[in-house]
């Protein structure tokens, strides 16, 4: 059977895959439309499974609230390169990731793979999307947050670099609070704060800053004696540094976080409490391969 233009506009439409290998799918199956579908999904497949040892470390964070702000969604997308990361397409795909962890993150990975994603399973988009893009992509991660009496907002920052979603309990409208609780994102966002409170933080935290502060007075020549005395002081220090409601806020260092709530509070008339915090930065803790561009350059021109 002859394979004409119009057929392969027509598959091109419905893959969105290149045009020489739609016009090699309807080639192999004889011209049948819903066969080079399938045959374009099967090569897709052995394609993402290739590209799926490559390190992607770059990508976006994407956040998602309900329209209450009851309910709050943060999800990693990684790729390859900071190119794609930019790319419209996987801009819109990470868009539609939050909106599907809004939906069902609740469910383990497995699950949530499983689920139906505008037709087919999250997986299978995933997929489709590797082998459109050409790049290996993993969705890493991912969060729903929802408890009652909390509104939740947010802050994106750097186009999708670092997103924030902090948690407040009031009684107060998502209207109210929604200029604080961006301010408060934002702090989460630059500060980077490893606790909410002092009444949040792991113990096992506290138990490995005393060791290593008591090592550091010990190798300043401190007697052990003194050492038991000046540790808890330097641990209160650690914890203003690392609690976000007692760091100085960022927009005026002369008050803290819990301060700056307790203004806005006041000015509302309503009680604020932030009671939670969650923080994505796109590639932290994976280990990124690092490119000599130039010699990559080079040989792909002697190739």
């Amino acid at each position: 059977m002859a394979i004409t233009a119009a057929m392969v506009k027509e598959l091109r439409e419905l893959t969105g895959s290149g045009m020489m290998d739609c016009k090699k799918a309807l080639t192999e199956v004889g011209g049948d439309i819903d066969k080079a579908v399938d045959y374009l999904r099967e090569k897709g497949i052995m394609k993402a499974q290739k590209k799926a040892g490559r390190i992607a470390a770059e990508g976006l964070v994407g956040a998602c609230f309900s329209d209450d702000h009851k309910v709050a969604a943060l999800v990693e997308v990684n790729s390859e390169t900071d190119f794609v990361a930019k790319n419209e397409e996987f801009v819109e795909f990470v868009d539609g990731m939050a909106k599907q962890v809004l939906a069902k993150g609740e469910l383990d990975t497995e699950a949530f793979m499983a689920e139906d994603f505008g037709g087919q399973t999250v997986a299978e988009a995933l997929t489709a999307k590797i082998a459109k893009i050409g790049e290996n992509l993993n969705i890493r991660r991912y969060a729903k947050l929802q408890e009652d009496g909390v509104v939740y907002t947010g802050y994106v920052h750097g186009g999708g670099r670092i997103a924030a979603v902090v948690g407040i309990k009031t009684d107060a409208s998502p209207e109210e609070v929604m200029a604080c609780g961006k301010d408060v994102a934002m702090q989460v966002a630059s500060m980077n704060p490893k606790f909410v409170d002092e009444t949040s933080v792991d113990p096992a935290y506290i138990e490995s800053e005393k060791k290593i502060a008591a090592e550091q007075l010990l190798n300043e020549g401190k007697p052990e004696a003194m050492i038991e005395k000046i540790v808890p002081g330097k641990i209160k220090k650690i914890l203003k540094e690392v609690c976000l409601v007692d760091q100085p806020f960022v927009k005026n260092g002369d008050v803290t976080v819990a301060q700056y709530v307790a203004d806005c509070a006041k000015e509302l008339g309503k009680d604020m409490q932030v009671v939670s915090m969650l923080r994505y930065e796109v590639g932290e803790g994976i280990e990124k391969k690092e490119d000599d561009f130039a010699a990559e350059v080079a040989a792909a021109a002697q190739a």
